[in-house]
Order: structure tokens, then C-alpha cells, then sequence
């Protein structure tokens, strides 16, 4: 029956490639996912898939609104999920992708058009191939291959192709708040085929530093708020170095930098010949699995003051740190858990090796899933995330095939078949 799902995986290849530049020729940055939910909507329905089309409400997510970003609204941007009902008797399982990317950039840093889906040899390149359309035609195209093999599932499946990921996931969370829950939850994010049961957490802060105004020829006469901003970003980067001493968390050992702060946004002064009189950067602090939010930005602000107690200048004008954006909490399942070995099962029997199993830095919509939705929930997916967000991002059609193939079997493992029990077996 492997050989059978696998098989039918292989049949879909030409349609699993021309489903994915279809998809990458729609541009669909956060705000604007529309036209590529449309087309998500229609593919889905043709699969014979009930379909739920819904705009996240924000008044459901107010609740929420420290950890996800509400603006500019959902207005044409809604989610979609489409539902394959099984027959009873098998645990329920929801397949999770966001059809929202980042911007493109400048189109100067691209070597071919970002939204143009152009092949080179087994890559297809655009943006949101890698993070993560991929991830969503694997799962469309795992039932699909299903269905070809003659499969039918004991328990419900939901493919869920979610908007407003990339600042904070607002759409997967408006899913778990419309009744979306299951026995487990998969999201295709790029893993380089790594089962990942844990992931980073990440908070938004803005730093502001207030100088003394001066004319630049006599600025030492002023105080530069830039100057006693590369005091503070020094300090930030030594509480860094300090924090990733300090953690011990087995998944992350073999990760050099297991919590990143990165500023990446900087406003300063008003005047090249102006000593500047404020300064104001917006950063990204990363936190690990068992890190509490609250504690963490008490810590943060503790760092930053005594950072600034030891210069007289800003011992006297402190920074003022404030909190914006999607607010990332860290989580994790057990690395053995139910899911995790069944992916991990799978994943043998396509490959014929063991998957790593990894934790990952960065933020992602787990959180919603295990946190607020009780659903365990793990990541799994082709690609390499160190492509995502960047000029010619791109992914290997043959490890998307890969992926579908053990999305599939999991699918098969974990909601079973009646044609051979409640559930296979791994032989």
C-alpha cells in the first residue's frame, strides 16, 4: 500500500510543480492574500474538499492582540480550509500552511522575476516558494496522491491555508478560535526535512534614546543619541553571548546562537550637520522553549538598565523600551511524542534513513496550535528557511516530492484506513 501512495506521489509530480508556480505567480504578502486564497479555494474544491472560506474576526481576536497583528485587517484576505471527512474511528489531523510571504524586495537583488516561477533544473525560484507555498501544495498534493491510491481514511483531515503568518498568525490562530482542532497538527514550514517538536519564540521591542542636539562643529559639545545607541546594542549583544551560555535545552545544544537579538531598524537625527538628538530602534529578541514572555521582557529591561547605569549620560536619560508587533511564544511537544514518531516513521519509509530531529529558532504558528487549540502540533517541510525572506528564494521540486510522499504515509499511519483496520502498521 506504501508503494501504491508513493507511487501515486510520483504520478503528480508534473501537477505538484505546475500547482506551485501557479500559486508563486500570485503575489500574496501579508495584507494582500486574496487572489492567491481564491485560487487555494477553487484547487481545494475541485479536489472534492469541503471548503470554509472566512475572514478572521477581530473582535474574536482581541483577546490576542499582544501576540498577533491585527492590521491592516481582514478584508479580502480570508482563510481557507478544506475538510476530508473520514469514514470514523481514526484520530483527526489538521494540515497547516500560510499562503502569505514577505515583501519581494528590490527586484535588483533577483536574478530572475520574483513572482515569474522560472525553473532551473529541479529548483523552481520566486518568492514564497521556500516560506512556504511549498508546504501547501504538499498537503494538497499528499491527499490528492491518497484519493489516486483508492484510500479512505477512518479520520478528518483539514488542509488549512492560513493569511497574516509573517506577522505574528493571526489566520492559524483565527482557525483554533472557529473550532479548528484535532488530534494533531503538521505545518509545512522549510525544515530541510527535520521533524521539529520545538520552536523559538520571539518579541518585538523599540528602543529610544534621547541625545543633546549640537551643531556638528562643535558636536562635542552636544551628546549623540547614535553613540549611546552603540553603547546599549554593544551591551544587548554581551547579554546575547550571556544568554546562550545559559540555556540547556537539548534540542538546541548543537544551535550556536540559540538566542539571536537583532536590531533591525534604526531612525535617528533630522540633519547630516546636526549632532543627533533621539534615536529610535526596533529589534527582535529570540526566546526557547520554557521561557515565559513576562519574565523574559523583565529580564530585558533589567539588561537595558544596567546598561545604561553605567554611563553617566544615559544613567541620567534612561532608554525607553516599549513592545510592538506579533509576539512569538516559544513551544514545544515531546521530541517522541505520538506525532513526532509517526512523522519520524514515515519519513524512514520513504527516505530509508532517520529524519534529524531539530529545534528551530524562529517564530512560528505551533504556538497557537498546542498553546490556545490543545492540539499537538509539529513542523515538517522541503526547503531550507535560510532561502526564505531572501533574493532568488527557491526549493527542490524532488524534496517537495519527498516531503508530500511522507505526508501522505503519515496521513495514512495516523488517521488510519478502513481497507486495513483502524490504523496501518509500520513493518
Amino acid at each position: 500500500m506504501h508503494q501504491c501512495i508513493t507511487d501515486a506521489v510520483d504520478q503528480r509530480r508534473d501537477d505538484l510543480s505546475d500547482l506551485l508556480q501557479g500559486l508563486i505567480r500570485v503575489p500574496s504578502q501579508t495584507g494582500e492574500e486574496g487572489a492567491a486564497q481564491a485560487v487555494v479555494a477553487k484547487r481545494m474544491a475541485t479536489d472534492g474538499l469541503a471548503t470554509d472560506v472566512w475572514e478572521p474576526d477581530p473582535a474574536l481576536l482581541m483577546p490576542y492582540a499582544d501576540h498577533v497583528t491585527m492590521a491592516p485587517g481582514f478584508a479580502g484576505r480570508p482563510n481557507v480550509v478544506g475538510h476530508l471527512a473520514g469514514s470514523g474511528g481514526g484520530r483527526s489531523l489538521i494540515l497547516n500552511a500560510h499562503i502569505d510571504t514577505v515583501e519581494a524586495g528590490a527586484r535588483s537583488a533577483w536574478t530572475c522575476d520574483p513572482f515569474g516561477a522560472e525553473t532551473r533544473g529541479d529548483r523552481i525560484f520566486g518568492r514564497g516558494a521556500c516560506d512556504m507555498k511549498a508546504g501547501l501544495v504538499t498537503h494538497l498534493i499528499a491527499l490528492a496522491a491518497l484519493r489516486d491510491a483508492g484510500i479512505h481514511l477512518n479520520g478528518d483531515v483539514y488542509v488549512q491555508s492560513t493569511v497574516g503568518e509573517e506577522d505574528g498568525g493571526a489566520g492559524s490562530l483565527s482557525a483554533v478560535l472557529r473550532g479548528y482542532r484535532a488530534d494533531g497538527a503538521i505545518i509545512t514550514e522549510p525544515t530541510n526535512l527535520a521533524v521539529v517538536p520545538a520552536q523559538g519564540g520571539s518579541l518585538m521591542f523599540r528602543l529610544r534614546i534621547d541625545g543633546r542636539s549640537a551643531h556638528a562643529c562643535v558636536r562635542d559639545e552636544g551628546v549623540s543619541a547614535v553613540e549611546k545607541f552603540a553603547l546599549i546594542h554593544q551591551g544587548l549583544l554581551a547579554f546575547e553571548a550571556r544568554r546562550n551560555r545559559e540555556i540547556d535545552h537539548p534540542l538546541y545544544a548543537a544551535i550556536e546562537n540559540k538566542v539571536p537579538i537583532n536590531i533591525g531598524v534604526v531612525r535617528a537625527g533630522s540633519w547630516p550637520s546636526s549632532v543627533p538628538e533621539w534615536l529610535e530602534a526596533e529589534g527582535r529578541a529570540g526566546l526557547v522553549p520554557g521561557e515565559a514572555l513576562d519574565t523574559f521582557r523583565e529580564s530585558f529591561l533589567t539588561e537595558v538598565d544596567a546598561i545604561a547605569a553605567r554611563d553617566p549620560w544615559l544613567r541620567d536619560h534612561p532608554p525607553a523600551v516599549d513592545w510592538f508587533g506579533g509576539q512569538f511564544a516559544p513551544v514545544e511537544i515531546p521530541a517522541d511524542a505520538p506525532l513526532a514518531r509517526a512523522v519520524q516513521n514515515a519519513h524512514v519509509a520513504v527516505a530509508g534513513t532517520e529524519p534529524p530531529v531539530e529545534a528551530v529558532t524562529y517564530g512560528a504558528d505551533m504556538r497557537h496550535f498546542v498553546l490556545t487549540g490543545e492540539t499537538p502540533c509539529l513542523m515538517y517541510g522541503a526547503g531550507d528557511v535560510r532561502l526564505a525572506h531572501h533574493a532568488d528564494e527557491s526549493i527542490s521540486v524532488s524534496e517537495v516530492v519527498t516531503a508530500t510522499k511522507v505526508i501522505a504515509l503519515t496521513v495514512l499511519d495516523w488517521c488510519g484506513t478502513a481497507e486495513i483496520g483502524s490504523r496501518t502498521r509500520w513493518s
